[in-house]
């Protein structure tokens, strides 16, 4: 059986492309990399990605699984290092989308909680604060609230495994709607959207690029305008 083909795969969907970097807009379920289990991964379409180019490109950075959005990649190896370093030297601008049940106490604030791994044989693994893990902030503001649910923006200063997901939980207090690792389950699944992503390239213009809200957000009753200037 074919894979569908997803609507990144054709450039004029594309939020950023050049001669050096492509962002997509990674869909909801879809792994970066294929899971040990098997199944598809972005690895299955990175051929049609070229776009006249001889080699696939590769992906910068990852996102979860059930996290949509803008992802980073390298149409050759010498962006990929580039970019890569970039990341690590948290140069990357990342903007979050995320929606929290209920409703928050502050409209903006700063996360500065340190993270760690734990793996036990009843849960597995997973990330908690950890004051001798490594550090992780997050800048978080209020978007918008409709029926119970609080639209939230959340731009990590740093890029640490899982860190909005238990940000939000320890930072805000509530879990991610959808978060099968730090709270509960939901029909739509995890509700983190990367809706923008900028890097710096020197003398070359930056990579600017944006996701638009997806619609698991929208029916959930949040409108595409309200995140226009997140």
């Amino acid at each position: 059986m074919g894979f569908h083909t997803p609507a990144f795969c054709v450039a004029g969907t594309l939020p950023f492309i050049d001669g050096e970097a492509i962002v997509i807009d990674k869909p909801a379920g879809l792994p970066v990399t294929q899971p040990r289990k098997g199944g598809r991964s972005l690895d299955d379409y990175l051929t049609q990605l070229r776009f006249g180019f001889q080699r696939s490109p590769l992906a910068v950075h990852r996102l979860d699984q059930d996290t949509s959005g803008c992802l980073l990649l390298a149409r050759h190896a010498k962006a990929h290092k580039r970019y890569g370093a970039a990341f690590e030297a948290g140069t990357a601008e990342k903007t979050y989308l995320g929606i929290v049940e209920g409703d928050l106490a502050d409209d903006s604030g700063t996360i500065d909680i340190a993270l760690g791994k734990t793996s036990t044989a009843e849960e597995g693994w997973r990330i908690v604060p950890d004051a001798s893990g490594k550090r992780a902030v997050t800048h978080w503001r209020q978007v918008a609230t409709a029926n119970g649910l609080t639209l939230v923006e959340f731009r990590p200063e740093t890029g640490r495994t899982h860190q909005i997901r238990v940000h939000a939980l320890h930072g805000l207090g509530k879990p991610l709607l959808g978060d099968p690792f730090y709270g509960r389950t939901y029909p739509s699944g995890l509700m983190l959207h990367a809706a923008a992503l900028t890097l710096p390239r020197g003398d070359k213009p930056p990579i600017v690029a944006r996701a638009p809200m997806p619609k698991r957000f929208a029916d959930l009753g949040f409108a595409a305008g309200e995140a226009a200037d997140a």
